[in-house]
């Protein structure tokens, strides 16, 4: 905690139905700081990171942050936590500290200091809503989703789009965070003959629900989510993964210069055994990279210099080189589907 490094808050989750996403979210964050301190650091700093558990509460998460910020114990905040947590965060950090969160989201969010690599539903689940539409025939759509901000509001931006496409969104069912048994939503949906499932759940709970999907016997209903990495893929098992198509700016097998060289980077840093590769650790990584390039442009720490030079900041990271618009990065989308061993892309959205 030495006053000469640039400290950096690292939120991501480490318990609960998200925490297997976090093993990877810590490595791929560690990776661009080791890569970082190899060269100049940020601003001729050293970069650390202060981990923080972003599946604690979200009062917790936002208290925590708020007293570190306080005490100037960092100087940063970046990481991959739901909406739940984002929404909390936000206020505790009030602008004192830069504010990278790196998880897909609802979109709309423009508070100041905030800026976000994620992917939103205008450049990830209403394109792949019009190309089931147009390739797999595709209309009609039950959304299965946690019970917050993400999904819901991810389906009030994609209705108005799903119609221009011809599509419908029809029932929603909701549960929350946590949840077991999905049989009361599974028997609704075996009376479906038709159309497909939107599913925006997180982590173990997409798992849970995608073997309870397959033992219903409801593999012939495609389904789209937006959120499903290369561990829960593996977790779902064969069988759960039927008919399951996704859609993100990264995949493990995406193959590009970039993708390859993170890859390689990864595997020599961490070894052949360590925790998968996936896009939530992936977006952490991008999230330090952006941070050190909003820092660099400013030649400062402070918000305010931050925003007036954030405008077109450009950086190269495994998705390519992006740019800063609005605050948030703008990236290319691949729909991908389960293959014999990994996520096979399909298209670019």
């Amino acid at each position: 905690m030495a006053p000469d490094r640039l400290r950096v808050g690292l939120v991501v989750p480490l318990q609960g139905p998200a925490g297997m996403y976090g093993p990877s979210c810590e490595l791929c964050a560690e990776l661009a700081v080791r890569q970082l301190n190899s060269g100049s650091g940020i601003l001729g700093r050293e970069v650390c990171t202060v981990p923080i558990d972003g599946a604690a509460a979200p009062r917790a998460v936002a208290a925590e942050i708020d007293s570190l910020i306080s005490a100037r114990r960092i100087d940063a905040v970046v990481g991959w936590h739901i909406s739940a947590v984002r929404e909390a965060v936000v206020p505790a950090v009030a602008g004192r500290v830069p504010y990278v969160f790196t998880a897909l989201y609802e979109g709309g969010e423009h508070r100041p200091g905030v800026f976000l690599t994620g992917e939103t539903p205008d450049a990830q689940v209403c394109p792949a809503i019009a190309w089931m539409a147009r390739e797999l025939g595709v209309r009609r759509w039950t959304v299965v989703g946690n019970d917050y901000s993400w999904p819901r509001g991810s389906v009030r931006a994609s209705r108005a789009y799903a119609r221009a496409s011809g599509a419908t969104l029809d029932e929603e069912f909701y549960v929350p965070l946590g949840t077991d048994d999905f049989t009361p939503v599974l028997r609704r949906l075996t009376r479906r003959a038709d159309g497909g499932i939107l599913m925006f759940l997180v982590g173990s709970d997409a798992v849970r629900f995608n073997r309870q999907f397959a033992e219903a016997g409801l593999q012939d209903l495609p389904r789209l989510a937006p959120l499903m990495d290369e561990n829960m893929l593996l977790a779902s098992e064969p069988a759960g993964t039927r008919g399951l198509f996704t859609a993100a700016g990264f995949f493990e097998s995406l193959v590009t210069p970039e993708s390859l060289t993170f890859g390689g980077d990864f595997t020599r840093a961490f070894g052949p055994d360590a925790p998968t590769l996936n896009s939530a650790g992936e977006s952490c990584y991008e999230g330090i990279l952006l941070l050190a390039a909003l820092l660099d442009a400013a030649g400062s720490t402070d918000v305010g210099r931050i925003h007036a030079h954030a405008e077109d900041v450009r950086y190269t990271g495994p998705r390519g080189e992006l740019v800063v618009r609005g605050g948030h990065v703008r990236q290319p989308v691949y729909l991908a589907a389960p293959g014999p061993d990994d996520l096979e892309i399909l298209a670019t959205l």
